[in-house]
C-alpha cells in the first residue's frame, strides 16, 4: 500500500484500536502492522500527537510478563474524533469508490 494512503489512516486506526481496550504501544504496533505494514515510529509518533491533543490518556502498569508499560486510553474527546473520522473516511471512500466505478464504465 501506498505510504501517502497509510500515513492518512493511521490516526483513525489508532483510535479504533484504543476504542476496544486500552493498550500498550508495541502492542498497538503489531497488531497495526499487520495490516498497515507500518513502522513503529508513525505508530509513536501519532500516539504523541494523539496525547498531546487529549485525545489519549496513558497511565503506567505492571506487565504480566515484564517491566511497567505506558497503557493508552481513549478520552472523550478522542472517541469524538474518531467518530468524526469514521464519518469523513466513509464520505471519502464512497466518492472515491463512485469515482473508480465510473472511470471503469468508460
Amino acid at each position: 500500500m501506498d505510504t501517502q494512503f497509510k500515513k492518512g489512516v493511521v490516526e483513525v486506526c489508532v483510535l479504533n484500536e484504543l476504542k476496544k481496550e486500552d493498550t500498550y504501544g508495541y502492542k498497538l504496533v503489531k497488531s497495526l502492522s499487520l495490516v498497515l505494514e507500518i513502522g513503529e515510529s508513525t505508530i509513536y509518533t501519532m500516539l504523541r500527537k494523539l496525547t498531546n491533543d487529549g485525545n489519549l490518556e496513558v497511565y503506567e502498569r505492571e506487565g504480566t510478563d515484564g517491566p511497567r508499560r505506558k497503557y493508552y486510553s481513549l478520552t472523550g474527546i478522542g472517541n469524538k474524533r474518531l467518530l468524526i473520522l469514521i464519518d469523513e473516511w466513509e464520505l471519502f471512500s464512497t466518492k472515491v469508490n463512485n469515482l473508480i466505478g465510473g472511470l471503469e464504465n468508460e
